[in-house]
């Protein structure tokens, strides 16, 4: 089932959604300063039973979360976009502030667990966001992989323009 107030965009033979909620105003709970600089990127595959599980669950914070840029990425039919990125379970997601990674790797598929992450990220202010993103060896690299630098909203909604521009074959659905 989809979401309502989602905006789907990509087509089947893409894999790539854009599950970020069209509205105007931010949701009361995200203050205007934040809008725009959360980044949410669940790293999946269409044979993966998980993944398919998972994602009614994602969509739906994708909807309590309306600030943010949801995207659901199939790792197979994007595999050169994503260049050496590894995923070695699924789900894998990627958070991003702004150019700060603040979370890369698989989470157990249970909403909640994203859902009190990203509540976390949301209390930090722009500053701490960046602090975190540099406090351990394994997040500073991070920030020093370019294949995670290169998945950002502009390389996302491209993806999906392009899969807009390359089907006929309608929207995808839930």
């Amino acid at each position: 089932m989809v979401s309502e107030g989602i905006h789907h965009r990509g087509y089947p033979g893409s894999r790539v959604m854009d599950l970020t909620p069209h509205q105007q105003s931010p949701a009361p709970a995200w203050p205007s300063a934040i809008v725009g600089e959360f980044l949410v990127v669940c790293l999946c595959a269409e044979w993966c039973g998980v993944c398919r599980e998972y994602r009614s669950g994602f969509e739906e914070l994708a909807a309590q979360f309306p600030a943010a840029g949801f995207y659901w990425l199939d790792i197979e039919v994007h595999a050169e976009e994503l260049g050496d990125l590894e995923v070695e379970n699924f789900p894998t997601l990627i958070i991003k502030r702004k150019k700060w990674v603040l979370f890369y790797g698989s989470m157990p598929p249970v909403p909640s667990h994203l859902r009190r992450t990203l509540g976390a990220f949301l209390q930090q202010s722009a500053e701490e966001s960046q602090h975190y993103a540099m406090s351990s060896a394994e997040r500073r690299c991070w920030q020093e992989t370019p294949d995670l630098w290169r998945v950002d909203r502009d390389q996302l909604r491209s993806l999906c323009e392009h899969s807009d521009s390359a089907s006929s074959a309608g929207p995808a659905r839930a």
